[in-house]
């Protein structure tokens, strides 16, 4: 005899009408813990990072949500929209958060009664049509002759949620749907920076190749110039081979640049969700690297309300909280009601009259589960705890992250200043140089310097510029920007033929 049994058999009518609406006065009840968010102050968060920008002089009021827009570069506005639209980290992204709404309205479901229904229609052809329906067994007793029967019949079952366990599922799905959606968001805010840090890599890599071929172009010259001195005897053979070995270094570089080109250009049409070369039509016509202005440094709390990461983390919390109710429920018992109702008849309209029904209320409760209930809210309980530490570790990384960009943005602007000086003085050293040589008043040893400090003053000073561009971004992405407005994908390709938006259904 099943518990249920012993205590349909226990109880007398009216005391299990009251022990059941007993228990459903109880359904208020939610059993494990109530969720609250963590604290602020307990996660011992500064009032203010530590690096403070030097960028007063032009700070202006950016959009985080659009910072790109900043730039004023047309390509990388284009080329950001696209990725929103393409990307194939953000189309699962998307798959993945209507997943976990699907899941959610299904665990909802729980809470509703169930409900199935049946019918059929029977004919039989004899000699008469004498025929009646048994009213016991409801069975049709025909004699002959042609006759029709029609049955019908439906069922009701429902779960009462007293300790609150289906509930708690509800709660977690819920979160965990939050949580993927923040996914999505911390997905798109990833995408929207790695196009534009390729985007300056790629402009980047164009600018050094400039400077190389006008490098090379400048070295060809001197290389010849050198060859009509040596063979007018006015300098040795060793100057020529210094020149020829400065001319063909420059020269090995230029593979190196174009292949840095290709795969930055490559690698932002896969982020669009592109083959390799589509975008290639779009970025090869060379430009500068664009600059945007800085920001000032928000408050830490600011920053940990913005960014979609650490909102993932504290949904998958409130969702791994949640199912400790889901676990410590099941040491309580359940309430479960069921109904059915059967009916046949020779005419449509007899079927409910000639019909029964009956209504049942059972009861059921764990008594010995070897443990198993208690071992399942410990570790539900532990992974609650993993979930935390997880939390605690985003924020640290938010802070991190916003830390190294501020410090970063500040490095790349002075080392930009310095480097800017820097490449004016080896050009002009390198002019004087040039005019010297050829009126004989220094060697070649010091032409091959000055050529040299020029090339690689240049290249740095493109390098620094490309280096405070690419800090901006870091900045704009670690302070949460890039996910505001950017628009939540559909359906994906696999199921695009089906149009799986329009065919769900709100019932089953």
């Amino acid at each position: 005899m099943t518990m249920n049994d012993r205590l349909a058999c226990s109880l007398r009518p009216g005391a299990r009408t009251g022990v059941i609406f007993g228990m459903l006065l109880l359904s208020a009840c939610n059993a494990g813990p109530d969720y609250r968010p963590p604290s602020v102050s307990n996660l011992r968060i500064p009032d203010q990072f530590q690096a403070s920008p030097t960028i007063a002089a032009e700070q202006q009021m950016v959009d985080l949500a659009r910072w790109w827009e900043s730039f004023e570069d047309p390509i990388l506005t284009r080329l950001i929209d696209r990725a929103f639209a393409g990307n194939l980290d953000v189309s699962a992204a998307a798959a993945r958060l209507r997943q976990a709404r699907a899941t959610l309205r299904g665990t909802q479901g729980q809470a509703l009664p169930q409900v199935g229904t049946s019918a059929s229609v029977a004919r039989s052809i004899g000699a008469n049509s004498n025929a009646r329906i048994d009213p016991t067994t409801g069975q049709t007793i025909s004699t002959g002759g042609d006759t029709t029967v029609y049955r019908g019949g439906f069922d009701v079952s429902w779960e009462a949620d007293i300790f609150g366990g289906i509930r708690r599922q509800v709660q977690a799905a819920r979160a965990s749907a939050e949580a993927s959606e923040a996914t999505l968001r911390f997905t798109q805010a990833s995408i929207a920076s790695e196009v534009g840090l390729n985007y300056v890599d790629a402009r980047l890599a164009q600018i050094r190749l400039r400077i190389a071929r006008e490098n090379l172009a400048a070295q060809d010259e001197t290389l010849e110039l050198v060859g009509w001195r040596r063979q007018a005897g006015l300098v040795s053979s060793l100057d020529y081979e210094q020149a020829r070995q400065l001319r063909a270094q420059t020269a090995a570089s230029i593979p190196t640049l174009e292949n840095d080109y290709a795969v930055a250009v490559n690698h932002i049409a896969v982020l669009l969700g592109e083959a390799p070369g589509a975008v290639n039509a779009l970025i090869d016509p060379p430009a500068s690297i664009p600059l945007a202005p800085g920001v000032d440094a928000p408050i830490p709390a600011q920053v940990i309300e913005r960014r979609p990461d650490v909102a993932s983390a504290e949904r998958s919390l409130a969702a791994e909280s949640a199912r400790i109710g889901v676990q410590t429920a099941q040491l309580y018992p359940a309430l479960r009601l069921s109904g059915s109702f059967a009916g046949s008849a020779t005419s449509v309209g007899d079927v409910i009259s000639n019909g029964l029904g009956n209504l049942v209320a059972g009861i059921t409760a764990p008594i010995f589960q070897g443990g198993q209930i208690r071992a399942a809210i410990l570790g539900q309980r532990a992974a609650t705890d993993a979930a935390y530490d997880a939390y605690r570790q985003a924020v640290l990384t938010a802070l991190e992250e916003v830390e190294n960009a501020l410090k970063g943005r500040e490095v790349a602007e002075r080392r930009e200043a310095d480097l800017a000086v820097s490449y004016e003085a080896a050009n002009n050293a390198n002019r004087y140089a040039e005019l010297q040589y050829r009126s004989g008043l220094v060697d070649f040893q010091s032409l091959l310097d000055s050529q040299r400090a020029r090339l690689s003053s240049q290249d740095s000073a493109a390098a620094a510029r490309a280096a405070r561009a690419s800090a901006t971004i870091q900045l704009y992405k670690a302070l949460g920007g890039g996910w505001q407005m950017a628009p939540i994908p559909g359906p994906g390709s696999y199921e695009s033929g089906k149009n799986t938006a329009s065919s769900e259904t709100s019932n089953p």
